[in-house]
């Protein structure tokens, strides 16, 4: 876990370098932005990722990719990220999707496997030896670092699930704040990798409990497993908002690495809808391969465009569809469909005239409503007076001490 936490501290430090403003601006121009309209760069994705992380995005992009040549690249680059650790059974996973297209160099490395898989079992050995120790001696630290230990061999090997089970018996040997936090980050970082993301969010709850021992770069962590964890629950509001976002001067920073994001976030926001939605055209071949997102990009691309049509229509009393088609670059019959969806979903107050193509706004009658809600205000402050009027006669005459002397 020490070893992803540098190696996030250090991924972090070099998106600040690549958006800072020290840098030259023709080196920024030059700089291919890694999530564009192109053909994804995979080396420079993959490079934002390390370890176990990286090699799951490679593979995940070979399987959805349609492209033969990016394909074979990222299995390329999976088997030679997979050989710098310990993970056999994924190897053998790749080696079987590679098939033999890459040559001899990238075939099943029968020596290599079985160097790994005898130091695995001498590692496994030691590990149990260890612990039992500590456990003999009753040491809480020694037993709490044993199945640290334990964890993280099942990890580098892949065995999620048996990493998972000694990280989270370590909680039972915390002894301070700072143990519970990174028992916590070990969970998290586990669970997301095996798809539980109903454990991310109950240890992301826990270690907010610690907020005293929180620093800013593991606060952001548990944020982004926050996130995640909204994401695949389709919260989509609490994955961000605008906050966090467009009025978030520190999050400028990172939107300067995707330029083509930040101009269709501000498109939306400044109603520059048919520029928004090419934007997302143009990504969304890109971000149907990121391993998170491909599953709801479908949803979010209707939700950005409903929401679109929502805003668009909502300052005025009526609105010529001709110019609205024209403004999000579209047919007036499909428009036409699409507002009759929102308004029979009642995301719309408004109605279609078909033979004009016109949108009429059903805006209430303010002037009614008031005198309603008058109405209403006068019924109620004549009913409160009668029942105070009651309950005083009812005092004055001891109604009350009567009827309590009777029982």
């Amino acid at each position: 876990m020490e070893t992803e936490e540098e190696a996030s501290g250090q991924m972090t430090d070099e998106i600040y370098t690549n958006g800072g403003e020290d840098e030259p601006l023709q080196q920024q121009q030059q700089r291919r932005p890694i999530i564009s309209g192109e053909q994804l760069d995979i080396e420079a994705y993959a490079a934002l990722y390390t370890g176990r992380t990286k090699i799951s995005r490679l593979i995940f992009i070979a399987d959805k990719c349609g492209n033969v040549s990016m394909q074979l690249e990222a299995l390329r680059m999976a088997y030679d990220e997979i050989k710098k650790g310990e993970n056999t059974q994924l190897f053998r996973e790749v080696v079987h999707k590679i098939d033999g297209r890459l040559g001899p160099n990238y075939s099943a490395d029968s020596s290599w496997m079985d160097a790994v898989d005898r130091r695995a079992d001498q590692r496994k050995e030691k590990l149990e030896n260890e612990l039992n120790a500590y456990r003999t001696n009753l040491i809480k630290e020694s037993i709490r670092m044993g199945y640290n230990d334990f964890g993280d061999f099942y990890y580098s090997h892949g065995a999620l699930g048996d990493a998972f089970k000694n990280y989270v018996r370590t909680r039972d040997y915390c002894t301070t704040a700072k143990h519970i936090i990174h028992m916590c980050l070990n969970a998290i970082l586990v669970s997301i990798e095996m798809g539980q993301f109903a454990h991310v969010t109950s240890y992301v709850s826990k270690a907010e409990q610690n907020k005293n021992d929180l620093d800013p770069i593991t606060i952001a962590k548990l944020q982004c497993a926050a996130g995640l964890a909204h994401l695949e629950a389709k919260k989509y509001k609490h994955a961000a908002r605008k906050a966090k976002v467009i009025d978030n001067i520190n999050f400028r920073n990172f939107l300067e690495l995707v330029p083509e994001v930040r101009e269709l976030i501000h498109d939306f926001y400044s109603s520059h809808y048919a520029s928004c939605l090419d934007y997302l055209g143009n990504l969304k071949a890109n971000l149907m391969l990121d391993i998170h997102l491909h599953d709801h990009l479908e949803i979010l691309y209707t939700e950005i465009r409903n929401k679109a049509l929502i805003q668009y229509t909502h300052p005025f009393v009526s609105v010529d569809l001709n110019m609205m088609a024209n403004a999000f670059k579209t047919t007036v019959v499909g428009l036409q469909k699409e507002l009759e969806a929102l308004i029979t979903d009642n995301q719309i107050q408004a109605r279609i005239d078909s033979h004009n193509k016109i949108l009429y706004a059903r805006h209430a009658d303010q002037r009614k409503a008031t005198f309603q809600r008058v109405l209403q205000t006068g019924v109620e402050f004549d009913r409160d007076v009668r029942a105070m009027l009651l309950r005083a006669n009812l005092i004055k005459h001891e109604f009350n001490l009567k009827a309590s002397r009777k029982i």
